[in-house]
């Protein structure tokens, strides 16, 4: 009787494994398809993301392009201080 217990429990064992291994390359091809669908995922991102660094690089230029172009005319405009100041002195002691 023994012996017919350790046939059926070898035979089982050998099932188990079989069993086991099946759904080992089963789990692996789905992980597989997962891991390929990430990769087209992030090389869809990718591309995006390098579209983007190039619109931001153009902007930036533009930007710099702008401040130098508003720097270059604030240079150019005189300063109202001065005669301000003199109007103010000339109201002061000729308008009382």
């Amino acid at each position: 009787m023994s012996k017919i217990y350790k046939i059926l429990l070898v035979i089982f064992g050998f099932l188990a494994s079989a069993i086991a291994l099946a759904s080992q390359s089963k789990s692996k091809k789905q992980f597989n398809k997962k891991v390929k669908a990430n990769d087209e995922k992030l090389d869809f991102i990718t591309k995006g993301a390098s579209k983007v660094k190039k619109e931001k690089a153009s902007t930036k230029s533009k930007i710099q392009e702008l401040k130098l172009k508003i720097k270059d005319t604030k240079s150019k405009i005189k300063s109202t201080k001065t005669p301000k100041k003199t109007i103010k002195d000339f109201e002061s002691k000729y308008r009382k």
